[in-house]
C-alpha cells in the first residue's frame, strides 16, 4: 500500500534549504503525495523534543510516512530506520527520535535503510540523501521490506524514560519540553496530580531548578492572575506550568531535563 501524506519534522531550522532539498526528493520520487510539515523548529541536536513534538502529533494526523530527522549521530554507526506502524510508517535515525510516536501509533516491525537510497550519500546530510527517498519510495507503495533487512524491535534505541513519583503533597518529576510560549511541559501526568491530592484552585509552589515559582491548579491560562502561574493538564496529557500572559521557561530559567518538585497546597 502507499500513503497519500507524508509528515516531515527536523531541527533543520527556516533559514537555510535543507527542508526544501528533502521536499525536493520526495515530489521527484512520489509527486502525489502531500506533505504536512510539523515543525522544522525543533532546537538543534534536541532528541527528546523531537520525540515528544512527533509523538504528541501524529496521532491526530491521517495514515502517512512520518519523516523525522534530529540526527546529531549523522555519518556515524547509528542506523537509519523504518518503522511499520499500524496506521502509518515512521522514517529517520535509529536514536530514539522515532520510537515514542511509533508506540503511540502501534510498533509492529523495523526495517534497516540499506537501499533506495541516492548515489552518493553525503555524510552530512542523511535527511536527503537517506531518510527523504526512502519516505518518498514508501509514500509512492514500496513494501518497506524492499528498504533492507528487518531489525530486532528489541535492538532499538530507547530515550530514557523520565521518572515521575507522586506522593500526597508533593510530586517530583522533570520538565519534558518547552513550547513557543514558554510552557514547561512535565513528565507528570493528569494521574500523577489526583495522587498528589491536588485539585481545582489549589495552591501549589513549584520548584524547577534553582527556581521557583507560586502557582494555582487550573484548567486554563487564565485560571491564574495576569503574570502568575498555573498548573494545568495539557493537550497532550501532560502536566505543564504555565504564565499568564508570559513565559515560565524565561521566568523559570529552565528547559528539558530540568528537575521540577511540585509542593501541594503550600
Amino acid at each position: 500500500m502507499g500513503y497519500d501524506w507524508i509528515s516531515f519534522t527536523t531541527d533543520y531550522g527556516l533559514a537555510d534549504g535543507f527542508p526544501a532539498a528533502c521536499e525536493g526528493v520526495i515530489a521527484r520520487i512520489a509527486p502525489a503525495a502531500r506533505i504536512i510539515h510539523v515543525t522544522h523548529l525543533v532546537p538543534p541536536q534536541d532528541i527528546r523534543r523531537g520525540a515528544a513534538v512527533l509523538a504528541q502529533t501524529v496521532p491526530h494526523l491521517p495514515p502517512a510516512v512520518h519523516l523525522a530527522v534530529v540526527d546529531p549521530g549523522v555519518g556515524t554507526t547509528r542506523r537509519p530506520i523504518a518503522v511499520t506502524t499500524d496506521t502509518g510508517m515512521l522514517v529517520g535515525p535509529d536514536n530514539g527520535l522515532l520510537i515514542p510516536a511509533a508506540i503511540a501509533l502501534g510498533i509492529s516491525a523495523a526495517y534497516e535503510l540499506t537501499e533506495y537510497r541516492l548515489n552518493p550519500v553525503s555524510a552530512t546530510f542523511h535527511g536527503r540523501d537517506i531518510f527523504a527517498p526512502a519516505a518518498a519510495h514508501l509514500a509512492a507503495g514500496l513494501p518497506p521490506d524492499l528498504l533492507g533487512p528487518e531489525i530486532d524491535l528489541g535492538t532499538l534505541v530507547r530515550l530514557p524514560e523520565p521518572e515521575t513519583v507522586a506522593t500526597p503533597g508533593r510530586l517530583a518529576t522533570e520538565v519534558l519540553s518547552s513550547d513557543t510560549f514558554g510552557n514547561l511541559q512535565l513528565a507528570a501526568t493528569a494521574l500523577d496530580l489526583a495522587a498528589s491530592g491536588a485539585k481545582a484552585r489549589t495552591r501549589v509552589h513549584a520548584q524547577v531548578g534553582d527556581r521557583s515559582v507560586e502557582a494555582v491548579v487550573g484548567q486554563t491560562f487564565a485560571d491564574a492572575e495576569p503574570s502568575g502561574a498555573v498548573l494545568l493538564v495539557d493537550s497532550a496529557g501532560h502536566l505543564a506550568l504555565a504564565i499568564n500572559g508570559g513565559s515560565a521557561a524565561d521566568e523559570l530559567r529552565a528547559g528539558a531535563g530540568s528537575p521540577a518538585i511540585v509542593l501541594i497546597g503550600r
